[in-house]
């Protein structure tokens, strides 16, 4: 299973990440980083993630890492 990694001081809410995530494990999450933002936090249990990494290609920050 996959291990999502989210930098959250690069993300800036674009939300492109979540729509790509199959499951639906990433949403908005309530903090801001440094920028004002409101990062994208990891939702799913542990394990949930497939490590398909779409979730990274999709994002044009690099703010996520997968691993498997």
């Amino acid at each position: 299973m996959g291990k999502v990694v989210i930098d959250i001081e690069y993300c800036k809410g674009c939300e492109l990440c979540t729509t790509a995530c199959v499951k639906k494990l990433l949403k908005i999450g309530t903090q801001f980083n440094k920028n004002g933002y409101y990062a994208v936090e990891y939702c799913g249990e542990e394990g949930a993630c497939t490590g398909c990494a779409l979730c990274a290609m999709m994002c044009p920050d690099v703010a996520i890492e997968v691993w498997k």
